[in-house]
């Protein structure tokens, strides 16, 4: 049980340092969202980390066993990145 909530402890920090990093980098040059994901259409790295993500997701998706839970956690916590990559776009997109 403590290895499986130190995995998912893990991604969502990995996420969390994703969003924050890719975020605090201003795109001057205005994209038409390259990534083809998302409100992220003037942020080309956040398109990016959105668009590799969802690719991720859907390598999970394909991935063979479960491995004692280690999948599904890696499903929610990509998920879940890809849900807090959205909020970041959309906030900023605001602006």
């Amino acid at each position: 049980m403590k290895n499986h909530l130190k995995f998912v402890a893990l991604a969502s920090l990995t996420a969390i340092a994703l969003w924050i990093g890719i975020g605090s980098h201003a795109v001057s040059a205005k994209t038409t969202g390259a990534a083809g994901y998302g409100p992220c259409y003037d942020q080309r790295n956040m398109a990016e980390a959105l668009n590799h993500l969802h690719a991720a997701r859907a390598a999970l998706d394909r991935a063979e066993h479960n491995k004692d839970g280690w999948r599904d956690a890696a499903i929610r916590a990509t998920d879940n990145a890809i849900h807090e990559t959205d909020r970041g776009c959309a906030i900023a997109n605001r602006r």
